[in-house]
């Protein structure tokens, strides 16, 4: 159904960005408000599964998203003494690729279809009726709102739509740190590590040719060990063995922590959430991202079946919530043993690596193939 509608979008990060290009490509006029200066987001990485990679096919964004990026085709849990607690082979594609590069494609896929991305705009809140308000007071009336301003979104509590909200017992510092002259030689092998020492982890994570992507996770009161810039003789008491990577960290860091979202429902008349906005999630499982686009993705299909733009959005959160919900229970579920003992974490991660029903449960969301690819 080719329309002239129109949508105002709030927020520049995955969600807003994929929902841009989705809806311009199906005819929509698109209207995308960032607050910031200029897209951006923290310097650091992130792994795509099967699930996000055909999404951002769909969108026009694959390729450029993964030049240069790294195929992961191995994943072992260790502790921090190096040994194996578990080891997956991935059958499916897994890439790990710089954050901004994503954001770029997707941004240029939006612009090719023709979406209006406008910077240093805010929204402030929204009127079911599809009224949008932003921060310097200007009211747009559009056929959609599309709320994907992030966890503190401003649009979605205007509309008193949240279940749940809570702060997780953990968080974690994202950086990227340059690879060696020899590492970058040698090739990363496809392999991405996650080590576990006491409740801190450190996961390696190849993200391109020339750079790793490094998150050190820890429970949220663990003050030294969430400091930045990153306290290196911490982390390097816990993980003697990666003395020499954790010495090579610079002074760049963010560190954020954890928070579960639930809504009461994803949409309020012509008012959609996306993204973390709607469903933050734990990166235990590493689909916030995936998720966040896929939603954004079944959104404009949902929309392109009906004028009804209430009902369309109905009918969208109904086929679609289900996995979500599926895949926040699980990352809740792994993060877990981070405040196990670590005899019990290092059982779980044994049984984990061999239960086909575990195996099963964790990847169900990366093997799914998204509405609208």
């Amino acid at each position: 159904m080719s329309t002239a509608r129109s949508a105002e979008i709030v927020g520049g990060g995955f969600a807003g960005l994929a929902a841009a290009a989705a809806l311009a490509h199906r005819g929509w006029r698109v209207r995308l408000h960032e607050r910031a200066d200029r897209l951006r987001t923290a310097g650091a990485g992130i792994n795509i599964y099967e699930n996000g990679l055909r999404v951002l096919e769909a969108l026009g964004a694959l390729a450029e998203t993964i030049r240069d990026g790294s195929r992961t085709r191995l994943r072992e849990t260790r502790d921090g003494n190096g040994r194996l607690l578990s080891v997956h082979h991935w059958d499916i594609r897994v890439y790990g690729v710089l954050r901004q590069r994503m954001i770029d494609a997707l941004a240029a896929a939006s612009r090719h279809a023709g979406a209006d991305i406008i910077t240093t705009s805010e929204g402030a809140s929204a009127t079911p009726e599809g009224e949008l308000v932003l921060a310097n007071g200007e009211r747009l009336k559009a056929d959609l709102v599309v709320a994907a301003d992030g966890v503190n979104s401003r649009i979605r509590d205007s509309l008193d739509l949240v279940a749940v909200r809570r702060d997780l017992r953990d968080g974690c510092i994202r950086l990227l740190t340059p690879k060696t002259a020899p590492e970058i030689e040698q090739g990363d092998g496809g392999l991405t590590v996650e080590y576990w020492s006491g409740n801190r982890r450190l996961l390696y994570n190849p993200c391109s040719t020339t750079q790793l992507y490094l998150a050190l996770s820890m429970p949220h009161d663990d003050v030294a060990a969430r400091a930045l810039p990153v306290d290196k003789r911490v982390w390097m008491q816990s993980f003697p063995a990666l003395g020499p990577l954790i010495a090579r960290i610079g002074e760049e860091g963010r560190y954020d922590r954890f928070e579960y979202i639930r809504l009461k429902r994803w949409s309020a008349g012509r008012i959609a959430v996306i993204g973390d906005a709607a469903h933050a999630i734990p990166p235990n499982i590493g689909q916030g991202a995936g998720c966040a686009m896929m939603n954004a993705l079944s959104l404009a299909v949902y929309l392109d079946r009906s004028v009804d733009v209430p009902a369309a959005l109905r009918e969208w959160e109904r086929a679609e919530r289900p996995l979500t919900d599926h895949t926040q229970r699980i990352s809740l579920f792994y993060g877990m043993p981070t405040f196990w003992p670590p005899a019990l974490r290092a059982a779980f991660y044994w049984l984990a690596g061999r239960s086909r029903w575990l195996t099963m449960q964790r990847t169900r969301t990366a093997r799914h193939v998204p509405t609208g690819t």
